[in-house]
Formats: structure tokens, sequence, C-alpha cells
């Protein structure tokens, strides 16, 4: 068997894995790394090399960065003032879209999502607005955005790194713009004014309470005269119950101790605000012998047919009638409970993991409340959900740590998140070094990969953020991916797969014009980044479109630049991108509906994006 096939064989075992989703694509990577060393396609003393090229460098300096600047208060303040926009759907659009466009520009295009979010919930929130119709945008804005600079995504820094080594030039820090700003106004101009209207409405679930019906699941127990759980602490509770059924709060006179920070042993007549259903509420009663209720009746109410102590099987939600259900909700109070939503991150410690394989409040702190997926809360046992990328939890935890246990877990905590203006030295000084670094790469001074990371490095040593910040802003797998796929992609080049794949274009491209060759280019390298990681696919399709390139006879910079755009052109499926996983949850959308605005934004990026390529790339 030659070698192209051999490579054509990994890739599509990878790519399959890629879509399939059971195994992260960091792993993935490394499996398609190995397998490509030890059929000898890839030197043995070149096999990690991809682990230090300066793409990969220059990403983790632009995450490190990009952490720097939220640690300064600089996005803050820009978010606080995006808060003051009044009711107007449109203009919500625009100010969330265009500023979440400019912040990707300059900042890791996930993370300046990940600090608009909250901002964009809490003002559907405010103005009882479904949310669905403002994370959509929002998403698709920080693609939009990141197309505009060299440090905007990952795909951009990949094919400046690809020219390097091609022509022994790279592409420079704003090489990227004029196409790439022409193509994000374009573009949010058409979310804003045309394509919000195909995005789906999931009302109903602008509230923490709409979306996980709390009122329904929070029942008071009161622990009975000689009960069982007399003298048990809440882990004693949880060991004879088997399950995970988060205490909220322990009520105790006039006092209130939420479950998370009570450590001591439970009295007669103490109150345990419990999230539990009809199962759970069974079990509890038969293995703890708490009753529903926060005090007992009375001698008339047991005269007229209720005896005392007797426990009351809780009716699940729309078997109620309208009185017992307004009396449900008037006597749970989660007033001061701590709680907090998040959103689970493609690179989460969680995904395919449940909360006693986490053991979420023994080592983080926290009580799981509950789980909404699709826009809608989970019915089924807590201990039994395998968290998934953009699932939302409701969590309880201590207000200073629970910050930190996200950030752990790879969770973005979404409409809690307090903005704080940081410190004015620290914005000044953020700002500053990172103007010098562009300065540096816009002068040629030193290469994009030096100037970023020295940036980085200052930034460190001057306190904008400490070393342990800087090393959960690195995005491990992305890294990973990466430092592996760089040999996969050279390997493909070497072994003349790649121009096996440009020469089957060629031929069917010779007959039409060069412009229906970048359009084919364009929509292959589009289908194949929303399957699988942006900057993967970048780094299989540059060798491609090299061949391409050199086949017709024409310049390399307007092939490079077709895959560049096409590569972070991710809007038709939810696993195509970060940005558009990290919404899923909160919007409530769905595996179909990413493509009815994708679709016609693709078609939009691509008329414009094609003619401005060839008019300052010219062939």
């Amino acid at each position: 068997m030659s070698d192209s096939s051999q490579v054509f064989l990994i890739l599509g075992a990878t790519l399959a894995a890629f879509v399939w989703g059971r195994f992260r694509y960091d792993l993935v990577a490394l499996a398609a790394l190995l397998a490509t060393v030890l059929l000898g396609l890839v030197p043995t003393d070149e096999a990690f090399y991809g682990f230090g090229h300066p793409a990969v460098i220059t990403v983790a300096a632009v995450l490190v960065l990009s952490r720097g600047f939220e640690r300064s208060g600089l996005v803050d303040l820009i978010a606080e003032q995006a808060l003051r926009v009044g009711d107007r759907l449109i203009l919500q659009m625009l100010v969330l879209s265009g500023t979440v466009l400019v912040l990707s520009g300059v900042m890791n295009n996930v993370g300046a999502l990940a600090l608009m979010l909250p901002v964009a919930i809490r003002l559907a929130r405010e103005h009882d607005s479904p949310p669905s119709l403002l994370l959509m945008p929002l998403a698709f804005g920080s693609l939009l955005g990141g197309l505009t600079t060299l440090i905007g995504t990952p795909p951009n820094i990949i094919i400046s790194s690809y020219r390097a080594e091609a022509t022994g030039e790279s592409f420079g820090m704003f090489s990227f713009f004029p196409v790439g700003a022409s193509v994000a106004l374009v573009g949010l101009a058409f979310i804003v004014l045309l394509g919000w209207r195909l995005v789906p409405q999931r009302a109903g679930k602008a509230s923490r309470e709409e979306m996980f019906d709390t009122a329904h699941y929070l029942v008071e127990l009161r622990v009975p005269e000689e009960g069982k759980a007399v003298g048990w602490s809440l882990r004693d509770l949880h060991q004879a119950l088997e399950e995970t059924i988060p205490v909220l709060a322990v009520v105790r006179g006039d006092k209130r101790h939420a479950g998370h920070a009570f450590h001591g042993t439970l009295d007669e007549g103490d109150i345990l605000l419990v999230e539990a259903g009809p199962e759970e509420m069974k079990l509890i009663e038969d293995k703890a012998g708490l009753v529903v209720g926060p005090e007992p009746p009375s001698d008339d109410e047991a005269q007229e047919g209720e005896a005392p102590d007797e426990p009351r099987e809780a009716e699940p939600a729309g078997e109620t009638s309208g009185e017992e259900e307004e009396s449900k909700r008037t006597a749970v109070d989660t007033e001061g409970l701590q709680l907090v939503e998040a959103v689970v991150r493609n690179d989460s410690m969680m995904i395919h993991r449940t909360v006693t394989q986490l053991r979420l409040h023994n080592q983080f702190g926290l009580h799981l409340v509950a789980v909404a997926r699709d826009g809608g809360r989970l019915n089924q046992r807590l201990r039994d959900i395998r968290f998934r990328a953009g699932d939302v939890l409701l969590l309880q935890g201590g207000e200073g740590e629970i910050g930190e246990s996200l950030t752990t877990l790879g969770c973005l905590p979404l409409a809690s998140r307090n903005l704080t203006l940081g410190q004015p030295r620290l914005l000044a000084v953020s700002v500053a070094i990172f103007a010098v670094a562009v300065i540096a790469m816009v002068l040629d001074l030193v290469p994009s990969a030096v100037a970023l990371t020295g940036a980085a490095l200052v930034s460190l040593l001057v306190g904008v953020l400490s070393l342990r910040e800087a090393y959960q802003a690195i995005d491990g797998p992305v890294i990973v991916l990466l430092g592996a796929m760089i040999p996969v992609g050279q390997a493909l080049e070497t072994s003349g797969g790649a121009a096996l794949i440009a020469e089957t274009l060629l031929a069917l491209g010779r007959e039409w014009p060069m412009v229906a060759t970048l359009v084919g280019l364009f929509l292959l390298c589009t289908l194949l980044s929303n399957v699988i990681n942006n900057a993967a696919a970048a780094l299989l399709m540059a060798p491609i479109a090299a061949s391409l390139a050199e086949g017709f006879g024409v310049s390399l910079d307007p092939f490079l630049m077709v895959v560049a755009i096409s590569a972070s052109c991710a809007f038709l499926t939810p696993i195509g991108h970060q940005s558009n996983t990290l919404v899923m949850g909160p919007g409530g959308y769905r595996f179909g509906d990413y493509w009815r605005l994708g679709l016609p934004l693709t078609l939009v990026v691509m008329a414009v994006a094609i003619p401005m390529i060839l008019i300052v790339w010219p062939l």
C-alpha cells in the first residue's frame, strides 16, 4: 500500500472519530500522530516537532494575553457599557454581536464569547426576551471577528506559519484585515438586519426558574421526633440514601445554613430544603424517615383525617392542583442559597462523567441541583446523568470558592457573573504591553510567536495575572490537537496525498474559471470545519491549497486566504466550533437549528470573501 493511501486511511479514521465525538479530539489527534509514526510516514525524530511549532506557541501566548485582558478589567469595562443598551432587540443584537466581533479581533474568540455570554443572558432576562434570539448571533459574531487579525483565531495563525515555511515570509498582524473586516461587517449587517429572523425562538426559557422549573422540585422535609436521621450529618444522610440528592439548606429555628456549609448533625425539628422528585422523595422517606412539611400538623388537622407525621408522596409537575402548586411555591424560599448557573465547555473534565465519578461535593464543594439540556430540565436522577458539552448546570457552593471550582471543572458561569472593573493600573499596563507587541509584529522586528510570548511573559512579571491563572488560561486540548496534527498534515503533503487531491481538483477545474476552483476549495474546507475542529481543518487543507496553486502556476496567497476564511466559517453545526457549543444549552438550541442561519450566512461570507481575496491578493 502506498504512503498516500496509508495517510488517507488514517485521516479517514481520524475524521470519523472527530465526528463521532466519543473520544476527546486531543486524544484522537495523538492517536493519529502515533499511527503515522509507527507506519513510518513521520520520522520518529520529528514526531513531536509540532509541539514546538510557532503556531502552537502563538496560540498559547494569545490565550494568556486574553486572560490578562479579562483579569485587568478591560473587557468588563466594555461589557458594563453593553448592559446599558435599551429594550430594542435589534439594538441589543448590534451592540452585543458588534462588541464580541471587535473583541475577537484582539483576543481568542472563544474567550471573547465567554465574557459576553453572561451579559447577553442578563439582557434577555431583564427585558423578558428569549435568549435564543441573542446567543446564536453572538456566537457567530465571535467567529466573524476572529477573521480580522492574525491572532483572532487559530486558523489564521496556522495559515501564516504555513506561508512562512513555504515562502519564507509569514502573514503580518493585519494582513487578514482587508478581507476579514469586509466579511465581518457584511456578515454582522446580515445577521442584525435579516438573519436573526431565521433563529428559532425558544420562548419561556429566559429565567433560571423557567429553565429549571425548581418550584416543582424543591421541597421542605422535617426531621420528626425520634426519626432515623436525628444525629446524622449530611454525609451520613447521603451514605444512607446511596444517592446524590442535594440538600440546599438546613433551617434550625430562625437560622438558615447553606447545605454545602452545614457540618453539624441533624436535630429533631430541623427543616431540610431538598431538591428531589417523586422517586427521590420515596427513597428519603423510606431510608431516612424525613417527612414533608415545615411543621407537624395540629391536633385539629389530625382529627380531620391526616395523621401526624404521615409521609406524603410528592406529586410530579403537572399533576398538582392549582392551589397545591401555589402553596408549594410559597413554602419554598431559595433566597440566599448562592445558586449559580454554568455551562459545560467542550474541554471540560466533566464530559462523559457523572457527578459521583467527579466527587463534585467532596472534592469541589459543589452541590448539583439540576441539569438542563436543549433548553429544558433533565428529569432523570442526577447520579445517572453523564454530562455533555453545552449542558447548563444549576449549582450551589461557597461564594468565595465557586469561581475557582468552575474554572477547574471547565465550566463557564452564566448570568450570575458579577462585572468588576479591575484595577486601572493593570488595565493601562495590559493595553500597553499588547500595543508594544503589535507594533513589534507590524514593523517585523521579531516574529509574532516571539512578540506575543514576550508580551505574555511581561504580563506575568508585572502582575497583570498570576502564573496559576496563566496556566489555567492555556487550553490544553487545543495545544495537544495542534501539536499532534501538524506532523500529520505534513505527512499528507510529503506522502503525495495533498498533490493527489489537488490533481483531482485540477482535472475537474481546468475547464472552469479559476474562481470556480476557489469556490470549491472554500466549500470543501467549510464542510470540513463544521464536523472537526477548525484548526485541524486548516492544517489539513493548507497543503491541498498549496498543491492547487502550484498546479495552476499562480500565487499561493489567495488559496491560503480562502482556507483561512472558510476554516472559520463553522456556522452549520454546534460541534464545528466551541462558540457554537457554548450557546447551545443556554439558548435551548437543537442540532438542526444552526444551519437555518448558518447556511445563508456562509453563502454571504463566500460571496464577499472570494471577490475581496482576488482584489487584495491577486492571482
